[in-house]
């Protein structure tokens, strides 16, 4: 039976699996039924099993033929959002105040869908690892799986990785070599004054006046002081204080985010961040604290297994539908700290106007069950590209 047969055979069951996924969502080292759901279709499929990797994380263990010494990780995230979903489907949220708004739902499905054909087949020689995270939502997860010994647990030579995109057409690919999403920081900036009636500002040290200094002149830093061709951001996202229109406040506190992709990008800004309140503490007579933490580096794809990643996706999708060159934009992926410790790829697919015209991290959000097919083709040819039979050591 052809590859295609093979999926479409099963295509019905995976929709099943996708929809009870979607319905059941759960976030950052919650996922205890998708957890179980996950260990109990991977030991279905006759692996070995291991849970509790960072709380909920799974990893199924597939070996065939007699190379053990090549061995490859598949990774897919399986962690909600804390968003009220507003879908008006049958397989909704069932889990009030939560959903698969990113698509999670959906990588899992099409990993477990690859990892059920694989176990039937011996087309392959190796390991194959299938590494199910949980908490890539802002928890960092990956960092965590790989602090409790998932590499040295569950070895691999190489590491890769798969995420829906509504941006890109329905079945087309998307990765490059080199850096393709951004490190993601963030920090909380209070600015401390003294308070009084807003009547009498000049008895008063204006936390307010100076915070809106300060943000003016955070903009400048990737305007005047990163080099133009070096893609940064900073974005002050919430500002606290006060609490009546007639009293000057004692306090305001700012938080935000930078996006950037290397480490002298990354260092010039918290440096400059801390020169800048330095000086509006003189001119405005506050104090000033900044708290900066470095969340998740960039996501930088190894050469060699971002052509091995191209040519599975070439075996699935139209040489047309296989775009090597995506530009790197500045959202952020703990997947990165995977590539951090093993050479990899991660690669976008493209599941074009989504089944209820959500976009990701909105509360209609919905996963194509469309691409199912294509995403289990891929993960299914990877292996068999990356795994060969044929070796001396495999007669």
């Amino acid at each position: 039976m052809s590859l295609h047969r093979e999926i479409e055979s099963i295509l019905p069951e995976l929709i099943r699996w996708r929809h009870y996924l979607h319905e059941h969502p759960e976030t950052a080292f919650q996922e205890i039924k998708t957890s179980k759901f996950i260990a109990e279709k991977l030991r279905s499929f006759g692996m070995n099993v291991e849970v509790g990797i960072a709380e909920t994380g799974v990893v199924g263990t597939l070996q065939r033929g007699s190379n053990t010494d090549r061995k490859v990780g598949l990774r897919a995230d399986m962690d909600g959002l804390d968003l009220v979903e507003e879908n008006e489907f049958a397989y909704k949220s069932k889990h009030e105040g939560k959903m698969h708004a990113c698509g999670h739902d959906g990588h899992t499905t099409m990993l477990l869908g690859a990892a059920s054909l694989l176990s039937k087949s011996d087309s392959f020689s190796g390991t194959v690892q299938f590494i199910f995270q949980p908490a890539e939502e802002n928890e960092g997860g990956a960092k965590r799986m790989i602090e409790e010994g998932l590499f040295d647990r569950f070895p691999v030579d190489s590491i890769f990785g798969m995420h829906n995109c509504p941006l890109l057409p329905l079945g087309h690919f998307g990765t490059r070599e080199g850096p393709m999403m951004a490190a993601f920081d963030v920090f909380e900036i209070l600015i401390t004054g003294r308070g009084g009636h807003a009547a009498r500002p000049h008895s008063s040290k204006d936390p307010v006046l100076a915070s809106a200094h300060t943000i003016t002149q955070l903009q400048s830093i990737v305007s005047r002081n990163i080099d133009p061709m070096e893609a940064s951001v900073i974005s002050v996202t919430e500002i606290h204080g006060g609490t009546t229109f007639n009293v000057i406040p004692n306090e305001v506190r700012l938080r935000g985010t930078t996006r950037h992709f290397s480490h002298q990008v990354q260092d010039l800004i918290e440096a400059r961040m801390n020169e800048i309140l330095r000086g509006i503490s003189v001119a405005y007579g506050v104090q000033t604290e900044l708290k900066y933490h470095r969340r998740y580096p960039a996501v930088v794809n190894s050469i060699n297994e971002t052509r091995q990643a191209i040519l599975a996706a070439k075996m699935v999708a139209d040489d047309s539908h296989v775009d090597i060159n995506l530009p790197p934009h500045m959202g952020s992926e703990d997947f990165s700290f995977m590539l951090k410790e093993k050479p990899g790829n991660y690669i976008k697919l493209g599941t074009g106007t989504t089944q209820s015209g959500g976009m990701l991290h909105q509360t209609r959000y919905d996963f194509n069950d469309a691409v199912l097919s294509t995403g289990v083709a891929y993960w299914y040819s990877l292996v068999n590209s990356l795994l060969p039979r044929g070796s001396i050591k495999d007669d």
